[in-house]
């Protein structure tokens, strides 16, 4: 099965579950025989989830992280910017290949926001898109640029979350 059109899909906001959303959609669309790439930037080192499932899921569902371990330096983004940036040119060839039906770019928004990745980048994968697959941007703060060149734009917005009483992140839950 493929897709007839692919659309580009934004999910963004200060609430949780930007990439939940994703993950789901990539769960739905592999049940359908879809082929998904989940390209993960600046969530370098971590061990999560959805990475276990991923290997259950093979071949259907890849998912790549690229960033450093841990959190980026915001006091200098040099190595930060480089392996976004040798990241970036990886996700984009993995899109323009064609090779998949849903590709999601986890955090992309953020790695604009920290400027790591110019938005005239992601703005290029948009258009590098092939008409047939599905490009997700998820992350805080999208850029207007993006928005504005998106088909869908979802916003997550915090009402009352459970860090903030003490509760750490959580395996299975948040990682």
């Amino acid at each position: 099965m493929a897709l007839d059109q692919g659309c580009v899909q934004v999910y963004t906001g200060d609430g949780k579950g930007k990439t939940t959303a994703a993950l789901g959609l990539a769960l739905r669309a592999v049940g359908r025989g879809l082929k998904v790439c989940v390209f993960q930037f600046i969530k370098g080192g971590g061990c999560y989830g959805e990475h276990l499932a991923a290997e259950k899921l093979k071949p259907l569902l890849t998912i790549i992280q690229s960033g450093r371990p841990g959190w980026v330096n915001t006091k200098d983004i040099t190595e930060d910017r480089r392996v976004a940036q040798e990241a970036f040119l990886q996700a984009r060839m993995l899109l323009t290949s064609g090779g998949f039906d849903l590709f999601i770019c986890d955090e992309i928004n953020g790695a604009v926001g920290f400027g790591l990745i110019d938005v005239q980048q992601v703005l290029e994968l948009i258009t590098l898109k092939p008409e047939k697959t599905e490009l997700v941007l998820t992350g805080r703060n999208a850029h207007e640029k993006v928005i504005e060149a998106a088909d869908l734009v979802t916003e997550m917005r915090e009402i009352k979350h459970y860090y903030n009483a003490g509760v750490p992140a959580r395996t299975g839950i948040e990682m």
